[in-house]
């Protein structure tokens, strides 16, 4: 059988390969992924046993009480068959040994395209759980909270200058719901001029979230297919744009991992008839402390806290969207309000134009504490490196690949992100999806495939600035042996993964007959 991971040189020997052989590094085997010891885990259902407890409690020295004397019997759950009985240890070891099944960034790099998974630094989780912000309550008064409302208040601040704008919103708690907060905006601001509008145009080169916002605010899609430039042109712009157009929504850089070039032209074409322009922010990344979307003509963006500012991704939340607009737009903003009174701060609710509230309380504000941490701690100068450091480690990437991948879009650097698609090794019968299942082996989390959907095949590739040279250069190394696989046997990737714990599934099956209750046999 043929080596399932093939020995390659080290780093170092990549680097300098005119080194002495004396100094020449052991050879490793190429990426972060080592076989070992795999505990295999049955269901908490198979492990039950009755009368098994985990809690030891005393007796009661009072008369017990039915608790529907305090709790409606309607609203009481009744027992549920069947639920598994364990003790402690079982219940610790079983969610301790799923957890070591888990990849995150915590164990290596996780490339996936549009979705800036950076590492989030533990300085920033210390500053969360601090008692002050981590315990209080959101009901508290205003005189007991001015600690979150002055850090609220400087976090938008911060979030405005750098953006360009010149008011924002965080309560939006995740970037989809901070788009729809934005449209609400749109809507509401054509409404005060006497002509809501009924479309929005949107590049079929967006974040996918974006023509679902427009549904939910009342708008019709004009959907508008991207050229050979990979950029939404300034001339369909023009001759798509009327007064029934409320906005132009895009994404700048685009999924693509391409800059809209033509932006600022787009703006003063769509100001021209009245409409609004916004601008999915999601990929900010690529611009942060390069360039400020509110001097491209932009009036509307979202940020997404749990991408470009480090805040924890994943699992469905909890994320943090907050919405930044120019100033004719700040009226609209969803209440309350933060506003500077005297030496502290205040709740602002007499806001008669505003959409209202688009979420209880004031937003996730554990996620603001690790954005604001995040920002103070790099300054103005650490900020500045970031955009730079990831657009370096995508081209890298880009270049290093280009002889190995096809490359749909290759007549100019990308941005944060390069798209690469199978069409080189479609021709020995491997597909995307054979490509992601062998790069488990090898130890890395797949980048995004199939997205976005104008590129057939596509392989979406994001590392951020938080990968170094040598984590870069491992998972291109990887990438490169996949293709050399492709190559000399390709049965290897059709049968992968190998190394993982269960081995590759049916997909497809399992979409279409999800299995969500147990059963006992």
């Amino acid at each position: 059988m043929p080596e399932l991971t093939p020995s390659l040189t080290s780093f170092k020997e990549r680097v300098h390969p005119m080194s002495k052989p004396e100094e020449k590094t052991k050879e490793k085997k190429v990426g972060p992924g080592r076989s070992g010891l795999q505990l295999e885990e049955p269901l908490l259902f198979e492990q039950s046993q009755k009368g098994r407890r985990a809690d030891s409690l005393p007796k009661l020295d009072v008369e017990a009480q039915p608790i529907e004397r305090w709790i409606p019997s309607a609203y009481l759950r009744q027992e549920i068959e069947g639920f598994p009985e364990l003790s402690e240890p079982q219940v610790i070891r079983h969610f301790t040994r799923m957890s070591q099944w888990n990849y995150g960034i915590d164990l290596g790099a996780y490339p996936l395209g549009s979705c800036t998974m950076k590492y989030n630094p533990r300085l920033n989780e210390e500053i969360a759980r601090l008692a002050g912000f981590a315990h209080l309550h959101p009901l508290v008064p205003e005189t007991l909270a001015q600690g979150a409302l002055q850090l609220m208040w400087e976090l938008e601040g911060f979030l405005s200058e750098i953006t360009g704008m010149e008011a924002v919103s965080l309560q939006p708690s995740a970037g989809a719901q901070g788009e729809l907060t934005g449209l609400k905006i749109i809507r509401r601001y054509h409404e005060q001029k006497g002509n809501p509008r009924k479309k929005v145009i949107v590049p079929d080169s967006a974040h996918g979230t974006n023509p679902a916002s427009c549904a939910l605010a009342g708008y019709e899609v004009m959907e508008e297919f991207i050229g050979k430039k990979g950029i939404l042109e300034a001339k369909t712009v023009a001759e798509r744009m009327n007064e029934e157009v409320a906005a132009v929504m895009l994404t700048n850089p685009n999924t693509l991992g391409l800059f809209e070039k033509e932006i600022l032209e787009i703006s003063e074409i769509v100001h021209r008839k009245g409409g609004l322009v916004y601008c999915d922010g999601a990929n900010l990344n690529a611009m942060l402390g390069v360039c400020k979307p509110g001097k491209m003509g932009v009036d509307v963006i979202q940020l997404n806290l749990h991408k470009t500012f480090s805040t924890p991704h994943g699992g469905g939340g909890p994320g943090s969207g907050p919405v930044a607009v120019k100033k004719g737009l700040e009226p609209f903003l969803p209440i309350p309000r933060i506003v500077k009174k005297g030496t502290g701060f205040a709740l602002n609710f007499d806001r008669p134009q505003s959409i209202g509230r688009v979420r209880s309380f004031f937003g996730n504000f554990g996620m603001m504490v690790r954005a604001y941490a995040y920002i103070r701690t790099l300054g103005c100068e650490g900020l500045a490196q970031v955009g730079p450091l990831a657009v370096l480690n995508a081209n890298y990437i880009r270049e290093r690949l280009r002889p190995y991948y096809h490359l749909p879009y290759d007549h100019e650097p990308c941005m944060h992100e390069c798209v690469f698609t199978d069409k080189n090794q479609e021709t020995y019968g491997i597909t995307t999806l054979d490509i992601a299942k062998r790069l488990l082996d090898y130890g890395f989390h797949p980048p995004t495939i199939y997205f976005p959907l104008v590129v057939s095949g596509a392989l979406m590739i994001e590392p951020t600035e938080t990968e170094s040279p040598e984590s870069v250069e491992e998972f291109v190394q990887a990438m490169i042996a996949i293709a050399k696989e492709a190559e000399t046997n390709p049965q290897l990737l059709k049968d992968a993964p190998h190394r993982t714990k269960v081995r590759r599934l049916d997909e497809v099956k399992a979409a279409r007959e999800l299995k969500l209750r147990w059963q006992s046999t």
